[in-house]
């Protein structure tokens, strides 16, 4: 593996739920602009998975069969709680379809092939991944007839991309750490915000690497009966992701001289988020964690 996971201390209300950490699931989509796209398998189980028999299919505008969406069969090994990358492999191109960014695929595990192979995806393609003849994790909604028109799932409802903001188009998109599993059966509805993050277009800061519920290593602290983790810790990557046991209705990060350096807004809902550290000097800052039942958790982190 070119990357090793940053893995996390699962909180007591995760664990209780995440006793389906048995097969590999989609753990990050990258749809960019041009051909930088890729995908991240995550392996949420205490051993190795030989990838013999793992494929990867396209149904391109959310069609119900993936005959011209593409099929890769997958390769190699991931180690336990550790991710494999797949990237678009096409290495020379045209203005219409460019080559995929040599920086993308130096972070691949595997290239993918030619053109229709899955990670040509652009917004309304449905991504499935298969173990032998049975499905493991479908990203999006396959046979949605929306997606004839829409460019892509949208994050209010009904979801067909007719309101809201478009999240599976010209966005990076990665799994809560809450997601123990991937999903099984077509849905009725695909809501991308139920089990998604959101980053914006070209970011591929966290490929390589997944924070998730199943795994048992990391860093907490306690305030009286919420928990909240943050991690790596030490971080290095330019972002740290919290998980917490409330919802975040806001994060301030301080400086040792008590200067305010971040301040993100949570939406009371989610109890998970990424902050972004890239602009910040190395050092040590204070990282306090506003949530919707008014508790108040303060964490020290290390910025390498």
């Amino acid at each position: 593996m070119k990357k090793l996971l940053l893995s996390v201390l699962a909180l007591a209300s995760y664990l209780t739920s995440s006793a389906q950490c048995t097969e590999l699931f989609i753990s990050e989509y990258v749809e960019g602009t041009g051909n930088d796209k890729a995908l991240e398998i995550y392996n949420p189980t205490n051993a190795a998975i030989n990838l013999s028999g793992y494929r990867i299919e396209r149904f391109s505008n959310g069609s119900s069969s993936s005959s011209a969406g593409g099929v890769l069969n997958l390769s190699g090994t991931i180690a336990a709680h550790d991710v494999f990358v797949i990237a678009n492999g096409q290495t020379t191109g045209s203005t219409s379809s460019p080559a995929c960014s040599p920086a993308l695929q130096a972070m691949a595990d595997q290239l993918d092939g030619v053109y229709p192979a899955p990670t040509y995806m652009n917004g309304n393609d449905a991504i499935v991944l298969y173990h032998n003849t049975t499905i493991i994790d479908i990203f999006g909604k396959t046979g949605d007839a929306a997606m004839t028109t829409s460019s892509g799932w949208s994050d209010m409802f009904p979801y067909d991309g007719s309101a809201g903001t478009i999240w599976t188009e010209n966005h990076t998109l990665y799994r809560k750490p809450s997601v123990t599993q991937g999903v099984t059966t077509n849905p009725g509805t695909f809501i991308v915000t139920t089990q998604w993050d959101s980053l914006p277009v070209n970011t591929w800061t966290g490929l390589g690497t997944h924070a998730c519920a199943c795994s048992s290593v990391g860093i907490a602290e306690k305030d009286n009966s919420v928990s909240v983790v943050v991690y790596p810790n030490p971080s290095s990557n330019g972002f740290f992701n919290i998980l917490t046991g409330a919802a975040i209705n806001s994060i301030q990060v301080y400086n040792v001289v008590g200067q305010q350096v971040i301040a993100q807004k949570g939406n009371n809902a989610d109890k998970s988020a990424m902050v972004e550290t890239a602009g910040l000097p190395k050092g040590i800052y204070f990282v306090k964690v506003m949530m919707a039942n008014d508790k108040t958790v303060t964490v020290k982190i290390t910025i390498q």
